[in-house]
């Protein structure tokens, strides 16, 4: 009854800015809920899953079901579920959308994303603003080159689309 979700591809997965210093920034890789939704509908088909929401202790859920065909002709559905939170632009869809994205890392899509190294780009690679002790980059970045194995990130290269060059490059030992 097993399913195996496809690794992610540099275009399924975003960079953005975690936190920015003085001295650099941290990034983080992310998937959105569209790749989730494509990455459903090429594995399993779009009439196999679909998604649900409720409300649970004033949090919203999502619920992503898998149909399952069974010996006997019959189907079973598979349930898996987290919460969301908040985004800062769009509350509401951004609750929804980060609950189903969750619900989908249950699946395994996208899990190998929580294998991703720390990624630091000092501020020689990137334009980093100050404004007292705040700091900004609105330096734009995309995942270059990625490698991996048994669902864990072995080999990652971010390039600076701003600065138009390379400003990571890690492999696993």
């Amino acid at each position: 009854m097993g399913i195996s979700f496809r690794d992610l591809t540099k275009e399924d997965i975003e960079v953005r800015v975690q936190s920015a210093k003085k001295n650099g920034v941290i990034l983080l890789l992310y998937k959105n809920a569209r790749v989730d939704m494509s990455i459903l509908d090429e594995t399993v088909g779009p009439e196999r899953w679909q998604r649900s929401h409720e409300l649970i202790d004033g949090h919203l859920f999502c619920n992503v079901g898998i149909n399952f065909p069974t010996e006997q002709g019959f189907d079973r559905w598979v349930w898996k579920q987290d919460v969301g939170t908040e985004s800062n632009t769009e509350a509401e869809k951004g609750e929804a959308s980060d609950s189903f994205k969750r619900a989908c890392f249950n699946w395994g899509i996208g899990r190998e994303l929580y294998t991703a190294p720390f990624i630091w780009i000092s501020n020689e690679n990137c334009q980093i603003s100050s404004s007292g002790e705040r700091c900004n980059c609105y330096d734009r970045f995309e995942v270059e080159k990625i490698k991996i194995d048994n669902k864990r990130i072995t080999g990652l290269a971010i390039y600076n689309k701003t600065q138009k060059k390379r400003c990571f490059v890690w492999q696993h030992n």
